[in-house]
């Protein structure tokens, strides 16, 4: 079977991830509710007439698509496929304010219009005057991998070359207020979060945007080849780890071969024991987490596949992602193993290009 590699990946992040240097200045947050993602100078790659009509999550994918679509070399993908959990959150909020204020008349459709999940991706395609396959996949939090599988599908059957494959999340002040009131988001007096021993519920919340350039041939600036993806909705604590041992034996390799694994700790005492009970199994592998970099949000696996290339591309990880003293000489395969809330359970099996 032919095999599917990432080409590029850029990423706008709660760090300075568009910085060619961010591993010298990766720093955890534990101590506020909520992150806001390091925004670009969207001058310098969206003209300021259109940038004033796209909301913040539109212009971060942009953004990213460009930077990754630059690195890639490539000025057209063959096809366009963005994963995202809550859209555009910001103009849906504005839309809703209308109808509330406005009695549900006179209303203009241009916050409607721009609310849709799948503006996102289109408005990249417009950008980029690309008319091939495009489609958004709004899954919660394994968005990005139905999104990577997808492109991974596109490519092994011939229908394209290269597919630019984005994943996208903002946040909204209502929106927030609301995952306040549910304890989706810790209470300040749970605060500083403990993300590897949290005893509270509840998580900090980020944003961001990721984009990667998946293609079927490997060339200089490949980061890794996309070897398998597999996602289940619901599992049961005792057998995740016999979900992870089955996935990887459809692969031909065992615990031991997998020199990092990269588990999504959120901070949340309720659904962590998934991540501590996958980590039983892997004494040997160097074990990484990732959410006190980038605060949980339905695509923040988008964050760790962007961290993951630059691990397998440098051969180097950062300190602050450890949570084990294992280390590799070599980082062949890395497993990323995420899900948000103890559902949408995704593995994702990355291979030194």
């Amino acid at each position: 079977m032919s095999a599917v590699y990432i080409n590029s990946a850029a990423c706008i992040s709660v760090q300075d991830t568009l910085n060619e240097n961010f591993f010298d200045t990766l720093k955890p947050e534990n101590s506020v509710q909520i992150l806001k993602a390091i925004e670009p100078n969207y001058k310098e790659f969206i003209p300021p007439a259109m940038s004033r009509r796209m909301s913040k999550t539109v212009k971060m994918s942009s953004v990213a698509s460009t930077k990754a679509l630059q690195e890639a070399g490539i000025e057209k993908p063959d096809a366009i496929i963005v994963g995202t959990g809550m859209g555009c959150s910001q103009d849906s909020e504005k839309f809703l304010k209308n109808v509330l204020e406005n009695n549900e008349e006179f209303l203009t459709p241009t916050f409607f219009i721009q609310s849709t999940h799948n503006t996102v991706s289109g408005q990249i395609a417009l950008g980029l005057q690309c008319h091939g396959y495009n489609f958004t996949y709004v899954n919660c939090s394994s968005s990005l991998e139905f999104s990577m599988l997808d492109a991974k599908l596109q490519i092994l059957d011939g229908e394209a070359d290269n597919v630019l494959v984005g994943s996208t999340d903002e946040q909204t002040d209502r929106t927030m207020e609301l995952y306040k009131l549910n304890n989706s988001i810790k209470k300040e007096g749970n605060l500083p979060a403990d993300y590897l021993n949290s005893k509270t519920e509840g998580v900090i919340w980020g944003e961001g945007s990721s984009s990667f350039v998946l293609g079927k041939d490997k060339t200089v600036s490949s980061y890794a080849e996309l070897k398998d993806i597999q996602i289940i909705n619901t599992l049961e604590l005792n057998e995740t780890q016999k979900f992870i041992e089955a996935f990887l034996a459809k692969n031909n390799l065992t615990n031991q071969d997998i020199d990092a694994l990269i588990l999504g700790f959120s901070g949340d005492s309720e659904s962590d024991v998934y991540y501590k009970n996958a980590s039983e199994s892997f004494q040997n592998s160097s074990l990484l987490y990732y959410k006190h970099l980038s605060g949980e949000f339905n695509t923040a696996s988008g964050f760790s596949t962007f961290m993951a290339c630059h691990i397998l591309k440098n051969q180097e990880i950062p300190e602050v992602m450890k949570i084990n003293d294992v280390k590799k000489e070599t980082v062949k395969n890395i497993l990323l193993y995420n899900h948000l809330g103890g559902n949408d359970h995704s593995l994702v099996l990355l291979e030194k290009a």
